[in-house]
């Protein structure tokens, strides 16, 4: 037997083990933060018993806080109408149907039978909103929902979400569950300016509440929860919100055993029969959409329809009894004698600096139809073509670049672009500047133009979007009225307008420029107050620069030579300066679908939009013409009835002149359009028939142009302002029609050799061949 020898040195003391030492700390910390917890409860406990001890059920609100809100003119005295006057009459539970008290518990409260009139959940849901800072929460309980009514604020807050559950409890022990389910059917908004279900059933089914069926109490079980959002005559969509929510509360009825599966089942098939009711006269006429913008407005400034209701609002709007009534006047005095059901006209005046929509037209009288046509819009045609010019200067282009004017202008696929005019369309030289492409809307240039900045379809979206254009998907940072735009694509026939644009925000684009390119957010409510005077809003005036003041001045020079010298004649009737461009867009099948004019002054920006249907029918052939000329074009009865609305919105103004060019120069990302010497005056041609047409196939490349550039008129080679600008180009074809014949001289640097034209080649393809006229 061997036994270890321990080493030398004193011997080390080791400490035995405990057994169980970490499970004693783990129960140690249980055991304080179980103390803890049950002190907390109990200050809770208690903090809740003396609230609920010494508060008291206060009187109930006047008319449950329920008042009517009135709009007013821009002047804040002048009323421009009001919103729902309250609808209210009480009736007993007795004269509810059974099928409505189901549905309406199925719908908000599945519990009220058996609950104690609070919703823990909900309390604890809306104090963590509250301390994270997120959105806060609704669900309350049927009891809780009367409570908010007839006792307190729509204020949104912990502190009056416990508020409300102690007076949820205290009332729970005062009055029977019948008594609150008939006091809240008797005091809930459904929407229409129905408060209560009496109020409700007269104003969806025309009938009394007593006589409501089974589909038709779900129907108003469904859109209490939001009425904005639920009520069908709203749109399609809330038709369809509606129809969801409408099972959900038949399925709740079923499961809660008020009725049976397949009688559920046999009324979710379809909503009940919907009466559409003349609504009030009041709404006659303009009123109607007058009120119904402003509603949107105080949408997305976070109102809600209670708010807006019965909330005793007063809201001061932006627009003004003149400029209404100048819309108005203007569209009556030109616009043909057709019925306003089939033909439809737009109006919109913003002021440049500010934003504020001043006045506008909508179009039908708002009972007859609630489309708004200067909201609606439609393809803007050649009225885009100032964006692409601001664009085309910031990239260091200029007034004096030249562009292709000849038409065709052929992609490499094959697909065309044309000018307006017979055949393959009105060829103007290979070499047109900037002023006269945007005087003659000459479509190739403005392709041209486009294909020739770097990312030209972007940048000219870019710059959509600054002057006051939305973008396609909403950005807060481009608002508008709406805030989104219809089929604005950046592809390479951007410039030629394809995408639908209100005529509130063309208006507002074009204020853009009318203002040193700072942009104004276009809005039309200026402030709300509550019925005592305190401001709920103010709108807050700011300007962001969309253009450089300098090329500003420059796109509002082109701009004034489409008035004077272009396709915009028809607006000098105005009798002071002004700048504008016509717009004519075609639909799919080549018919001219919409016809334009938006134009300013130094003080004032107007769009005018004439559409047909739906606003997609044609209007060539149908509109009759106009001063024996066509009428289905921008220059025509749009210019006209843009002359007559401004002259009644500037009656008693002061003439304003516009500052002069500034003849921006810059580095050109592309060589080949720079400015030609001008020669000896001389024609171009125009395609009129099939003989001068080019070859009918489709080419991969553009022709190298050895067309010389024609000179401008001497008339038209200063500006009136300052400085000189060849302004008509080329000479001779302002206000008449191409001659044909060739020039018969010309130095040798007006053809542009080979290689500095870019070819077809490096230009993007294009989805469509069809493309808008001027």
């Amino acid at each position: 037997m061997t036994a270890k020898r321990r080493a030398e040195g004193p011997a080390v003391m080791r400490k035995p083990k405990r057994p169980g030492t970490t499970k004693r700390r783990v129960l140690r910390i249980l055991k304080w933060f179980l103390i803890a917890a049950l002190v907390g409860s109990l200050c809770l406990v208690g903090v809740f018993v003396y609230l609920y001890k010494t508060t008291s059920i206060p009187n109930p609100n006047k008319d449950f806080e329920t008042q009517t809100s009135f709009v007013y003119y821009s002047d804040g005295k002048t009323e421009l109408g009001q919103y729902a006057t309250q609808n209210r009459q009480i009736i007993p539970l007795s004269e509810m149907p059974q099928n409505l008290q189901d549905a309406v518990v199925a719908a908000e409260d599945r519990t009220f039978w058996t609950n104690s009139g609070i919703d823990p959940k909900g309390i604890i849901r809306a104090a963590f909103n509250d301390a994270s800072g997120g959105a806060t929460q609704g669900a309350s309980t049927i009891t809780q929902q009367y409570v908010k009514i007839l006792y307190l604020t729509q204020e949104r807050s912990l502190s009056r979400k416990v508020h409300e559950a102690i007076l949820s409890l205290k009332l729970q022990k005062q009055l029977s569950k019948d008594q609150i389910l008939q006091g809240y059917l008797n005091t809930i908004y459904f929407g229409r300016g129905a408060y209560g279900v009496q109020a409700a059933a007269q104003a969806y089914f025309g009938v009394d509440a007593k006589d409501l069926t089974l589909q038709q109490s779900a129907v108003l079980a469904s859109v209490l929860n939001n009425p904005s959002q639920f009520d069908p005559a709203n749109g399609k969509s809330n038709k369809q919100a509606l129809e969801t929510r409408y099972r959900y509360v038949l399925d709740g009825m079923a499961s809660m055993g008020n009725i049976s599966d397949a009688k559920a089942h046999r009324a979710a098939r379809h909503l009940p029969k919907l009466p559409v009711f003349s609504q009030a006269s009041l709404n006659g006429g303009q009123r109607g959409h007058m009120l119904e913008l402003v509603r949107q407005e105080l949408h997305q400034l976070h109102f809600t329809d209670d708010q807006i209701d019965g909330g005793g609002l007063r809201v001061t709007t932006t627009l003004t009894r003149q400029a209404m009534a100048a819309a108005k006047s203007g569209v009556d005095q030109v616009r043909p004698d057709i019925s306003d059901k089939y033909l439809h006209v737009a109006v919109a005046t913003v002021q440049p600096g500010t934003g504020a929509l001043l006045g506008f037209y909508g179009g039908q009288n708002y009972l007859r139809s609630q489309i708004n046509w200067a909201e609606a819009g439609g393809m803007v045609g050649s009225t885009f073509k100032p964006v692409s010019l601001a664009a085309a200067i910031t990239d260091g282009y200029s007034l004096k670049s030249t562009w292709e004017g000849d038409s065709p202008y052929t992609f490499p696929d094959g697909l065309q672009v044309h000018n307006e005019g017979a055949g393959e369309g009105t060829d103007y030289g290979p070499k047109v500047n900037s002023i006269f492409a945007l005087e003659q809307s000459v479509n190739t240039a403005f392709v041209d133009m486009t294909a020739s900045m770097q990312n030209g379809p972007q940048k000219i979206y870019t710059m959509a979007n600054k002057m006051g254009i939305p973008p396609a998907e909403a950005d807060p940072h481009y608002p508008g009225i709406p805030n989104t735009t219809q089929d604005l694509q950046a592809d390479a026939l951007i410039t030629l307008g394809k995408s639908r644009v209100s005529a509130i925000n063309m208006a507002n684009a074009y204020a853009t420029i009318a203002n040193d390119g700072q942009r104004a957010d276009v809005h039309v409510i200026d402030k709300v107050t509550d019925s005592k005077g305190k401001v709920l809003y103010q709108y807050k005036p700011h300007t962001t620069e969309a253009v450089r003041p300098d090329i500003d001045r420059d796109v509002s020079y082109a701009m004034q030579q489409v008035v004077q010298h272009g396709t915009g004649t028809n607006a000098q009737a105005l009798g002071r300066p002004a700048a504008g461009k016509t717009g004519t867009a075609t639909n799919d099948n080549g018919d001219v679908s919409s016809s334009w004019f938006v134009g300013f002054t130094p003080q004032l920006s107007t769009a005018v939009m004439y559409v047909r249907g739906k606003g997609n029918d044609p209007l060539n052939d149908w509109l009759p013409p106009y001063n024996g000329a066509a009428g289905y074009f921008g220059a025509g009865y749009p210019t006209a009835t843009w002359a007559a609305v401004m002259k009644a919105d500037l009656e008693g103004q002061p003439i304003e002149q516009f500052p002069p060019p500034a003849n921006v120069t810059g580095t050109p990302p592309e060589p080949g359009h720079a400015p030609t010497p001008p020669p000896s005056p001389s024609p171009t041609k125009t395609r009129t028939t099939p003989s001068s047409a080019p070859t009918t196939s489709a080419p991969t490349t553009l022709p190298t142009k050895t067309h010389p550039t024609h000179p401008p008129k001497p008339t038209d080679t200063t500006s009136p302002t300052g400085p000189s600008l060849p302004t008509c180009f080329p000479p001779g074809h302002c206000n008449s029609s191409p001659p044909t014949s060739s020039p018969t001289t010309s130095p040798p640097t007006t053809s542009a050799p080979p290689s500095s034209s870019p070819t077809a080649a490096a230009r993007p393809v294009v989805m469509s061949s069809r493309e808008p006229w001027w």
